[in-house]
């Protein structure tokens, strides 16, 4: 799903709430001055599991919205939200972002006329999941308010805001199913990171049969859309586990790794007698979702571009 409101031509507050409610979560919207809806601006898409949307009213408004079944995370990019759930205030600006949970309602009190956010929805169940594998510790509950404006904070909000330029403006981006699901679990794995507290102080390393057993998983298929969170799954510990296990044995992350299987993967395509014809048939074949970066590491791996090794082969 993709949806855009712009204005001019919206004054009608009733068709401005109509398609947010569409597009993002049901809600009840109540104007807290007598501007019109002329300003209001939206784009949102589908990220598998999850929807990215760039909401802005361009007048202060009031919701209510009880989130049904989805997560909400609301990151203003410029002015304020405040917002109360459960008797708890958390006001937002730029670098910091309100978690509202699901089936709970949330009163945003003051959305003030000059915020536009980026609003991340993304299924109650399939964050539980995440949050169960990364964590490996059933049961855990998210904050309120989450801290983007340093450390891993600022990198979810950087992934945010790339994966959102990308899947707002490139409807071609998210036409495979494999590269939609490899952009949640990209955002939902890092959201999860961010917001929990690192409470894994188990003294003892990972043993280097753990790390292998997911190296071999990733080196029989690459091209599976694979999440940090489905890796540790995969071998009974947390991925903050798995991630220290893979700097000590490995030199990298256990994402960078497969990063590195699939830049193999590809290159072996473009060099030998595979049927790949192009580039991007060789990348999307191989679990590639970002053609730009997919390009960069290829020429720092190898010294030369995709398409030139294309040509060397003779295609």
């Amino acid at each position: 799903m993709r949806g855009q409101l712009e204005g001019p031509g919206f004054t009608d507050w009733d068709e401005v709430h109509e398609v947010v409610a569409d597009a993002y979560f049901p809600h009840e919207l109540r104007p807290l001055s007598r501007d019109n809806a002329a300003r209001s601006s939206l784009e949102s898409s589908d990220v598998g599991a999850s929807r990215l949307a760039r909401i802005g009213f361009g007048a202060a408004v009031a919701i209510e919205s009880d989130h049904p079944g989805a997560y909400g995370i609301n990151i203003p990019l410029t002015g304020h939200i405040v917002s109360v759930t459960g008797g708890m205030e958390v006001t937002s600006t730029p670098g910091l972002a309100t978690i509202c949970p699901p089936d709970t309602r949330t009163v945003i009190t003051n959305w003030s006329s000059s915020c536009e956010i980026i609003g991340f929805k993304v299924d109650r169940d399939y964050l539980q999941r995440e949050m169960d594998r990364v964590l490996a510790r059933p049961g855990q509950v998210l904050p309120r308010q989450l801290d983007l404006r340093a450390g891993a904070g600022a990198e979810w909000l950087r992934l945010v805001r790339s994966i959102a330029d990308q899947a707002l403006h490139d409807s071609v981006l998210l036409r495979s199913e494999m590269v939609s699901q490899q952009l949640c679990g990209a955002l939902t794995t890092a959201l999860v990171l961010t917001a929990m507290p690192d409470d894994d102080t188990g003294s003892s390393g990972i043993r280097p049969r753990i790390v292998k057993r997911v190296i071999d998983a990733i080196h029989e298929d690459p091209a599976r859309p694979w999440t940090a969170g489905e890796m540790a799954e995969l071998v009974g510990v947390s991925v903050r586990r798995m991630q220290q296990g893979f700097r000590e044995y490995v030199g990298m992350t256990p994402m960078e790794f497969l990063v590195d299987v699939r830049l193999e993967r590809v290159h072996a395509d473009l060099t030998g007698s595979a049927s790949c014809a192009t580039v991007s048939e060789a990348a999307t074949r191989w679990g590639i979702m970002h053609t730009g970066r997919f390009a960069a590491a290829y020429r720092r791996k190898y010294g030369v571009t995709p398409s030139e090794s294309l040509r060397d082969r003779g295609l």
